[in-house]
């Protein structure tokens, strides 16, 4: 197997200079770039994609930073994101952030000394300054635009005004809302405003309860979900804003003999592949999962030849099933 070593030798170039190309440090000529290009290809020497990049103006590197691929939506949202991103030439470079403002320098680094095209952002903790002066395009998905080249989201406001009315015309005299991750402002909050506003509307008792970001990290909702009922003994609507938190409120209600959708009827939000696995199968809001990954891709190529940024809303529509 080839080594930097042998690539030093082919080109007549020091190995601290094969270095410094490959890892795109301080200035390099296009000529010397092309000679460890064309001596990396003669040698079958490619740690990475950069390889096939260094002799071109551009990369086929998308980085992809999510939260964590532990969550069944984004493990959806990835494995799309890499399907779409095949289509058009690309691989992907994956992170983990597991919302950590401590690993944002490090990946950040890591994508620009791989050279990618661009970012898919979909972790919501990462700082505004350090987004602002990178100069690599962004696209986020179900993130706060600020500084991202383009942004996509799905029509989370509709989301929620649907799972509310769904749960007054099927009967419910109180609802509750299991809502987002306390004091961290994502476009999900939108959900909440549209289950406010349909409940308001129809003069309905309602409660919105959001819940601590370690909850949503170890996406165990059981104890948080169980106080929620004592709390609250007379709610016989729950919509949850991930089909995770509402999957686990059929388990409760399951080991307290509650009815579904006798007693109390349950609406998630996502339709992940286990919103139709559970029992009874949970009524969930869509959301057009494939379709952004695709979208996403798209518009970060888009991005990176220079078109005009923008904001693109997909529609969500309510999936019902035996749980409402």
């Amino acid at each position: 197997m080839a080594t930097i070593r042998d690539v030093s030798k082919e080109t007549g170039l020091s190995v601290g200079t094969v270095s410094r190309v490959l890892n795109n440090r301080g200035y390099i000529s296009q000529e010397t770039k092309n000679k460890v290009a064309q001596a990396m290809r003669k040698l079958n020497y490619q740690p990475n994609e950069l390889a096939r990049s260094l002799s071109k103006s551009k990369s086929s590197i998308l980085g992809v930073i999510i939260p964590s691929l532990r969550h069944p939506y984004f493990a959806n949202l990835v494995s799309f994101i890499e399907e779409e991103a095949g289509r058009n030439g690309y691989q992907i470079l994956l992170f983990q952030s597991n919302d950590k403002r401590e690993k944002e320098s490090m990946m950040l680094e890591e994508c620009t000394k791989n050279r990618v095209a661009g970012i898919i952002l979909c972790s919501g903790q990462f700082s505004i300054v350090k987004l602002k002066g990178l100069e690599i395009p962004v696209v986020t998905i179900e993130r706060m635009q600020e500084h991202a080249s383009a942004s996509i989201e799905c029509d989370n406001l509709t989301g929620g005004r649907l799972a509310a009315e769904c749960l007054i015309r099927k009967g419910c005299t109180f609802l509750l809302h299991v809502s987002n991750v306390q004091g961290n402002e994502m476009p999900a909050d939108k959900r909440t405003i549209g289950f406010v506003e349909a409940c308001e509307k129809a003069h309905m008792q309602h409660r919105e309860i959001p819940f601590s970001e370690a909850l949503y990290e170890s996406m165990d909702y059981h104890d948080f979900l169980s106080k929620l009922l004592d709390t609250f003994p007379q709610a016989d609507g729950i919509f949850c804003s991930s089909d995770i938190a509402a999957a686990q409120v059929l388990q409760i209600c399951n080991e307290r003999n509650i009815t579904i959708p006798g007693k109390m009827k349950v609406i998630g939000f996502d339709d992940i592949p286990l919103a139709e696995m559970t029992s009874p199968q949970l009524t969930t809001i869509h959301q057009p999962i494939k379709e952004m990954a695709d979208m996403a891709v798209t518009m970060l190529i888009d991005a990176k030849e220079r078109k005009v940024a923008s904001v693109i809303t997909m529609a969500v529509s309510l999936r019902e099933r035996k749980s409402t």
